[in-house]
Parts: structure tokens; C-alpha cells; sequence
């Protein structure tokens, strides 16, 4: 089974606690402080393994958990950083945050890596808490949460050359012939219901990836027929071989053919046709397949003017082998001269870093303030979040400077200002206390 698209959930490991100790050896009569940090925790990482084909793996393993750092421990040793997760994926796969829309990364090139999730730091141990004020200080933080998204994944095939047209035109005899692929050919519509890729090899030297994409019908940006879910294959390619039926068998017009897969290609992405394209007359050994050429060049020059300005025409039968050397020639040189073209998802990576961004934390605030149904005032924001579970709530020390970090973001004056009074309950995630100013 071909499976391209496919949603999953990754979060990464939670970073070590630190540790709250102090030494009490023989040999050192001022002790102090000895509590290490913890460990870093393990990040999520996409990495390109060139031995996958499609995303039929994940359907089964869809949510990924790195391992956490290890607790910071006495005499100041660091706690061990945990292992980094790497993920498998296939070339030519794009990376989306499923939540956000925006595009993490696309993924080409062999063993190319991504970081999607990174591993929480470790917690600082109280050796780091130690002043003149406070020398044996009871704080430690714990570990930073690790960061949690759900991707969606999307494969577009890595191919210099896209066959569309519409089914049953001779894409698939094509590739067939002309490589060593097997798709499937059969006598009816939407044979091909995956993508399939072959590799061209000329006399020359030259050599290129031909993929066979399944048959677009009129309103497949639409939805109609297979859809566009195949669309996004053709996105990849640099060259579009477009195959049309010049048999008659069908009773359909060429040249209409012609016209409304154009369209589709336009409509799902108008660069499309930016791309060179070859027009593939097949299944020349028909007996009307001369006449029916000749209607469509006619008609070519019509509405393109002088053949040299249109795009160019080749006749072929794949049974007969009729015109195949020949057009395999003048793909490799429409590929010679043709630069790699730019996907949607590398505009749009390409446009956010572009754009100017404000730091995350001038715009988005500390902390929001809302209320239960039973009158408790509830606490929220990531920033006030993360700083709530990085506190060590099992040391009043460590308890009593987060109340003071929370009086410096202001926290008691909103409060104050919404109507707080002194014995009200506050609630920060699972954890209640009373509100006093």
C-alpha cells in the first residue's frame, strides 16, 4: 500500500531535575552546596533513509516519546543527557505543524536530518543557588518540559520527469517500456492508483527519474475523481511529459484533453506551467492516430501562433516503440537546460524567514487570568506554565522564590486589579493555594 500522507505526535524528553545536597566530608570543614544538574532530554529528530519508498510505516507507530534526562545527583555531578530519538523518513517528505500550519522542513537529499521536538535542559542543582545571603541554599529546579507537537508528513515523490494526462492515455506503458518499473496496465480507468517511478537510461550516459502519476480527470483540484491527491507529486518535477490519446478510441477531443488537464494542473498550483512540457501524442499505431495529430497541431498553432513558440509535439507508440528513443532524447535535454523549481513548501519556508518576528517574548504574555464556576481565580500561559513545573515544590526555599518570581511578573497586581481578595483560592495546572498579597 502507498501511504503519502500521515498524521503523527512526537514529543520530546523531559530535561533532568537538579538536586538539592551538600557535602559533609571529613577532610572539608566549610561543606556547602553539592547538588548537580540534570541532564538534557532526548529531542525528536526526522532523519532521510533512502531504503523507504512511503510513510506505510507510521500507520501502525504514530506517536513518538524521547527518554528524559537523568536527575541531577550529590557532589556535583551533572545527570546523564539523554539519547537524541531519530525517526525514519523517506526522501522528498514535508514536514507541517499540524496545529500551526506552518512548514518545519522539507526533506530531500540523502540522511538529511530535522530537528521537529527539542529536549528540555536540565534542572539546576542548588550548588547554582549559593550566596552570601544564603549559603546553603534549599533550591533546585526541576527539568524543562520537553516540547510537544503533532506533524502531519507528506510525501511528494523526488522525480525529474511527471507523465500526467488523463487515464488510460499510455502513461504507464510508457514507463514500462522505456524502464525496467511493472506498474500495473490494464484495459479500464484509474489503473494506476499510486505513483510510480522508474529510472531512464540513454546511450549517452544521461539518466533520469521518470515518474507515472495516476489519471487527473476534469475537477480533480476539486476533488473529483482521485483529487488532488496525487497533485502534489507533479510538484517535484522539473519536465512534464503530457500524454495525449491520439487514437479516437475513446470519441474524446485531443486538444480538449489537452485543455483541462492544463487547467487542473493551474488551478491546484499556477506555476505548474511554468515547468517545460512536452506534448506526448500516443498510441500512434492506431489507424486514425495520424489524422487525429495533425487536427491537433493544427489547433496548437492556432491558439500558440508559430509551432516554435508552442510547446513542443513528439508521436509515440509504446507497442510499436515508434518516436520513444527520440522523445527519451529530448527530455534529457529540455532536463539539461531546466533549473530546479521551488514547492510550495519551500516558498513558504522561505517567505517565514523573511519575514521580521518579534522575540516570542515581547509578544506573547507571561500570563493570562481566568475563573472556575467555583469562584477559584485560575492561572495560565506557557511562560508562567513552564516556570510552575520547573519549580521543585518539595523545598519551601525552592517554593518560596517562585512566589517571588511571580510578584515580579506582576502576577499579585493582576490579581488585585480583577478582584482577588486575600484567602481566595488560585489554581496554577493541578496545584491550589491561597491568594495573599
Amino acid at each position: 500500500m502507498f501511504v503519502d500522507q500521515i498524521k503523527i505526535q512526537v514529543k520530546a524528553g523531559k530535561g533532568g531535575d537538579g538536586m538539592v545536597a551538600f557535602r559533609r566530608e571529613k577532610y572539608v570543614p566549610n561543606g556547602g552546596p553539592a547538588g548537580g544538574d540534570g541532564g538534557h532530554g532526548g529531542s525528536i529528530i526526522l532523519k532521510v533513509n533512502k531504503g523507504l519508498r512511503t510513510l506505510m510505516d507510521f500507520r501502525y507507530h504514530r506517536i513518538f516519546k524521547a527518554k528524559a534526562g537523568q536527575n541531577g545527583m550529590i557532589k556535583g555531578k551533572y545527570g546523564r543527557a539523554a539519547e537524541n530519538l531519530y525517526i525514519d523518513v523517506p526522501e522528498g517528505t514535508t514536514v507541517t505543524d499540524a496545529d500551526t500550519g506552518e512548514v518545519l522542513g522539507d526533506l530531500t537529499e540523502a540522511n538529511q536530518e530535522l530537528i521537529v521536538a527539542h529536549g528540555g535542559r536540565g534542572g539546576r542543582g542548588n550548588i547554582h543557588f549559593a550566596s552570601p545571603k544564603n549559603p546553603a541554599p534549599e533550591i533546585a529546579e526541576n527539568g524543562e518540559p520537553g516540547e510537544e507537537r503533532n506533524l502531519n508528513l507528506e510525501l511528494k515523490v523526488l522525480a525529474d520527469v511527471g507523465l500526467v494526462g488523463f487515464p488510460s492515455v499510455g502513461k504507464s506503458t510508457l514507463l514500462s517500456t522505456v524502464t525496467s518499473a511493472k506498474p500495473k496496465i490494464a484495459e479500464y480507468h484509474f489503473t494506476t492508483l499510486v505513483p510510480n517511478l522508474g529510472m531512464v537510461q540513454l546511450d549517452d550516459g544521461r539518466d533520469f527519474v521518470m515518474a507515472d502519476l495516476p489519471g487527473l480527470i476534469e475537477g480533480a483540484s476539486q476533488g473529483i475523481g482521485l483529487g488532488i491527491q496525487f497533485l502534489r507529486h507533479v510538484e517535484r518535477t522539473r519536465v512534464i511529459l503530457h500524454l495525449i490519446d491520439m487514437s479516437g478510441v475513446e470519441e474524446r477531443d485531443p486538444y480538449e484533453d489537452f485543455l483541462k488537464i492544463n487547467d487542473e494542473l493551474k488551478k491546484y498550483d499556477p506555476d505548474l506551467l511554468k515547468r517545460p512540457q512536452i506534448i506526448v501524442g500516443s498510441k500512434m499505431d492506431m489507424p486514425d492516430a495520424a489524422e487525429n495529430l495533425a487536427k491537433f497541431k493544427a489547433r496548437i498553432e492556432q491558439d500558440y501562433g508559430p509551432l516554435a513558440q508552442a510547446p513542443q509535439v513528439m508521436a509515440i507508440s509504446s507497442i510499436t516503440h515508434e518516436g520513444l528513443q527520440d522523445l527519451m532524447q529530448a527530455t534529457a535535454d529540455l532536463l539539461d537546460k531546466t533549473p530546479h523549481f521551488e514547492t510550495k513548501a519551500e516558498k513558504e519556508m522561505a517567505a517565514n524567514r523573511s519575514e521580521y518576528r518579534f522575540d516570542d517574548d515581547e509578544n506573547t504574555p507571561a500570563f493570562t487570568i481566568s475563573r472556575d464556576p467555583d469562584a477559584t481565580w485560575v492561572l495560565s500561559g506557557d511562560k508562567l506554565e513552564k516556570l510552575f513545573k520547573m519549580t521543585n515544590l518539595d523545598h519551601d526555599e525552592s517554593l518560596l522564590r517562585f512566589t517571588r518570581q511571580l510578584r515580579g511578573m506582576g502576577v499579585d497586581d493582576a490579581l488585585r486589579e480583577r478582584g482577588a481578595k486575600d484567602g481566595d483560592l488560585v489554581r496554577i495546572d493541578d496545584f491550589v493555594f491561597e491568594f495573599y498579597a
